[in-house]
């Protein structure tokens, strides 16, 4: 093993927008219940989407948001917040080689609940138009047929952000000697 070289495990909690990704990160952030942890958002790593989309590179933007999370995460586990999943991510990604062992968490709620939380997003976010609300009730009923491929998947609809937020911290904390 090179030397500074550490491996680190990765969570990823993952979902459709509007479900809670970045809510449930604060909080565990705020509450510090993953000391052993950095809680680190796509939205967060500096790297913007426009700058891929539609381009040779679309696929990369995720290999640059994951690399430049590991980055920052320093020599922390990282516990990423993405609407990447699964598939996507075995199937597309290039994994840094200090990561050595993957989580998934899937997180859904309510398809009312999304169109209700994206409508009230700031307009600069651009995600309160009908078809890209459409597009993520459709991807967030993807997560929910998918929800047993997960290593642990939550359906926070009729849940406050505390017990979610207990919820995921307990997953992880389950996985920390894996």
């Amino acid at each position: 093993m090179e030397q500074g070289w550490i491996m680190k495990k990765l969570v990823i909690l993952c979902s459709a927008c509007g479900v809670g990704k970045s809510t449930i990160r604060d909080e565990l952030t705020k509450r510090g219940l993953l000391n052993n942890y950095e809680c680190i958002d796509t939205d967060e790593v500096g790297i913007n989407w426009w700058d891929y989309a539609g381009t040779e590179n679309e696929a990369k933007f995720s290999d640059d948001c994951l690399a430049e999370a590991v980055r920052m995460a320093k020599d922390k586990n990282l516990f990423f917040v993405t609407c990447m999943n699964p598939y996507d991510f075995y199937g597309k990604v290039s994994v840094p080689q200090e990561i050595t062992s993957t989580f998934f968490i899937g997180m859904t709620c309510s398809n009312e609940e999304i169109a209700k939380r994206l409508k009230a997003r700031p307009e600069e976010r651009m995600c309160g138009s009908d078809e890209f609300i459409a597009g993520q009730i459709e991807y967030n009923n993807w997560f929910q047929k998918n929800a047993n491929k997960f290593q642990f998947f939550i359906d926070n609809t009729n849940m406050t952000i505390e017990e979610t937020v207990e919820e995921v911290a307990d997953f992880i904390k389950g996985i920390i000697d894996r």
